[in-house]
């Protein structure tokens, strides 16, 4: 999905999750972000509905990535409702929570240490949160 339909749609006021988490990766490959993986977790967890996690190359990569895609969003009324960083720290790791979206920025040893994509596709489906479609 490229972000032109996804800028019409939510100028609409029909912004949902899906389309949150397609600009959230497409706003990342721009800042040539790399392993972008988009986690669909709503049948697993109430917690949001995706998990967008890419890899920066460096703590300095890792906070630009991070702090574009934030801004973009923010362009866009968008805002996380939590942030998660360690300021003036090199943590390797940064997260956006934007509610139904959680963007993870990581540096690649971390991101092989946490394997955030493992854990959530070896995740079952909850049964409670699958709806009739």
């Amino acid at each position: 999905m490229n972000v032109a339909s996804t800028n019409s749609k939510a100028s609409k006021g029909e912004m949902n999750s899906e389309l949150k988490a397609a600009m959230i990766a497409e706003f990342a490959d721009d800042m040539k972000a790399l392993d972008i993986e988009t986690l669909e977790l709503k049948h697993k967890t109430s917690i949001t509905d995706y998990f967008v996690i890419c890899t920066g190359t460096s703590d300095t990569h890792v906070r630009a990535i991070s702090e574009r895609v934030a801004e973009k969003l923010r362009e866009k009324g968008i805002r996380p409702f939590r942030r998660s960083d360690r300021q003036g720290e090199a943590s390797g790791w940064v997260l956006f929570d934007y509610g139904d979206v959680v963007f993870h920025v990581m540096l690649e040893e971390k991101r092989q240490f946490y394997d955030l994509e493992s854990f959530w596709e070896n995740m079952q489906t909850d049964p409670n949160l699958v709806a009739e479609e």
